[in-house]
């Protein structure tokens, strides 16, 4: 049996979503054995994390607690008029690192899922709705991910935005094979969305 303080940090780790009974006694082991700092460290970042993180009250991406807005709708640069939705608020820095996009965001706060028992009025559609007149939108970026859930929730959105502004340009990111993919290892779904959105030569 392991001594009960190393008992508890393992047990603390093992809850981590990926991380299982072994590779928490790993990282558990390796934070006795390196500096003491490094576990303070750690124990500090964690005590701040939840004062020190809000959600973003118009885009519900996530923002330091001190600003009343997310810097990606508080910049006078950002184009209001064109917003992407996302699932969930990490999903703003992988279009963020393309540096291509220059509207803003709304996070929706997962996708449609009856299974997990997430409904359409668990999710940040209504806001999204609000924003419309609001921020005068001309476009909406659906950017779900390619699952069944992610498909439900954007033709969902694709529905409630058009009945509430019949003349509103919605479109969706591209979806197909990615660059260096083998056919033979691409899946269904992804083939499908390829052959739907073919380019001509």
């Amino acid at each position: 049996m392991l001594p009960t303080a190393l008992t508890n940090v393992v047990d603390a780790l093992a809850k981590l979503p990926g991380v299982g009974p072994r590779t928490a006694e790993r990282y558990a082991y390796y934070l006795f054995r390196a500096d003491e700092r490094v576990a303070d460290l750690i124990a500090e970042a964690l005590s701040e994390l939840h004062g020190g993180v809000k959600t973003c009250p118009v885009t519900f991406a996530l923002t330091d607690a001190d600003e009343g807005v997310s810097p990606f709708y508080a910049d006078p640069e950002r184009d209001k008029k064109t917003v992407m939705v996302v699932e969930e608020p990490l999903d703003i820095y992988a279009i963020e690192g393309t540096r291509a996009f220059h509207g803003t965001y709304h996070v929706l706060g997962g996708a449609i899922s009856p299974i997990d028992g997430i409904t359409p009025d668990q999710l940040h559609i209504k806001e999204l709705v609000d924003r419309l007149e609001k921020d005068d939108i001309e476009e909406i970026i659906i950017a779900t991910n390619p699952s069944v859930e992610g498909e439900s929730t954007a033709l969902l959105l694709e529905k409630m935005l058009h009945a509430k502004k019949p003349g509103l340009k919605l479109t969706r990111l591209a979806r197909g094979l990615p660059l260096g993919v083998d056919l033979s290892y691409a899946d269904q779904i992804t083939l499908s969305a390829a052959l739907e959105n073919r380019t001509n030569l």
